[in-house]
């Protein structure tokens, strides 16, 4: 099939499947209505004690615990009946091919016969319970958050809303990553690996240094805790363009939560992990022994971070002997160092000697199955 129908057949398909759940759902509370039935609609429970690790797939996935949202209870008639006016809303979206901002979503509350929401908070918890019920992301209902994803530079070339963009043409800062990137069709790509990093200032260094060469990759900065279409973007690019994945955070514990949620997604978005996830990612991120190696410059570890370090030693998802490991290592030393920190031997050190040494070393451990 030619790639302008892929990418058509795709967004149809997305749309087409959140279309067709949000009318059965109407159906089927038009039927308990006739039935003389209070209308309900069963959400799969999100709380952290439905929460499993699958060992298989290696991300979070949700449990067999369910709730109903009912009309026939007081205490919920008045979500039931704004979750109803939420999928109304969605529906017409896709119906008319347009997307709407989750805080514009929040306000067209305002309207609505029913009364509006608390806060924007109560308004996303009712997207997350269309989301969940019925196995979709929101973007597929036609929802976004305020904020663009994050930025890729390299030889990747995409077909957006009928727009060609180069990624090494797009400017500076490369190509914005949008919150509809399943409607992004990939025209080429001649890089052969990513790599995601935690911080842009350590993403526009690896641009400047033209990582992205010397390494055939597409440089992902990641902002931070990847947003959900940053994700997305990861998912496609090793799925869809068979490229490996690496990650490469800071050296301290939220760096390593950074990654790992990339790995094996968030209990947050236990739903939708199948859609997130990327379990075959590798870290390429700074690490206890990088500290010690190459004599980083650290900080201290935090009461927090020793905690937390404590709490990563106890979670399935870091049980590896390599994790297991450096965070053993990291406690010991009591120190934590920044991606930055290579800066102390120059600002291209980190393409022209620590990238190289560390891919290797990494791509090594993958094949004796760190």
């Amino acid at each position: 099939m030619p790639k302008k129908k892929v990418k058509m057949a795709r967004e149809r398909g997305h749309r087409q499947k959140a279309s067709r759940k949000l009318t059965e759902m109407g159906q089927d509370v038009v039927n308990d209505i006739k039935n003389v039935c209070p209308p309900k609609l069963k959400i799969p429970s999100r709380s952290t004690s439905n929460i499993i690790y699958d060992e298989v797939h290696r991300y979070f996935v949700l449990g067999p615990r369910w709730g109903v949202r009912s009309a026939g209870s007081m205490k919920q008639v008045k979500k039931f009946a704004q979750l109803l006016c939420t999928a109304d809303f969605a529906k017409e979206l896709i119906k008319q091919g347009k997307f709407a901002t989750l805080r514009e979503m929040y306000y067209t509350a305002e309207g609505w016969e029913v009364g509006p929401f608390y806060d924007q908070g109560e308004s996303d918890g009712i997207i997350e319970d269309l989301e969940a019920a019925f196995g979709l992301k929101r973007e597929d209902l036609g929802l976004t958050p305020e904020e663009d994803g994050a930025a890729v530079y390299g030889k990747l070339v995409v077909n957006e809303d009928g727009v060609v963009i180069d990624a090494t043409k797009a400017g500076r800062a490369g190509y914005t990553i949008p919150p509809t990137i399943d409607d992004v069709e990939f025209l080429k790509c001649k890089a052969k690996r990513v790599i995601a990093v935690e911080t842009m200032g350590m993403y526009h260094r690896l641009v400047q240094e033209q990582a992205w060469k010397k390494f055939d990759s597409l440089i992902v900065g990641l902002k931070g805790q990847a947003a959900r279409a940053t994700r997305r973007f990861l998912k496609r690019a090793n799925e869809e363009l068979g490229l490996p994945v690496y990650l490469n955070c800071d050296g301290d514990p939220f760096g390593f939560h950074i990654a790992m949620v990339i790995i094996s997604g968030s209990a947050k978005l236990a739903y939708i992990n199948h859609e997130l996830a990327v379990p075959d990612a590798k870290y390429l991120g700074v690490t206890a022994s990088d500290i010690v190696n190459y004599k980083l410059p650290t900080d201290k570890l935090r009461e927090l971070d020793i905690a937390r370090l404590k709490q990563l030693q106890k979670d399935p998802r870091y049980n590896t002997k390599f994790w297991q490991s450096e965070i053993k290592k990291m406690l010991e030393l009591g120190r934590k160092a920044e991606q930055q920190a290579f800066a102390k031997y120059g600002l291209a050190y980190v393409v022209k000697e620590y990238m190289p040494a560390k891919l290797k070393e990494v791509e090594e451990q993958e094949f004796l199955g760190r």
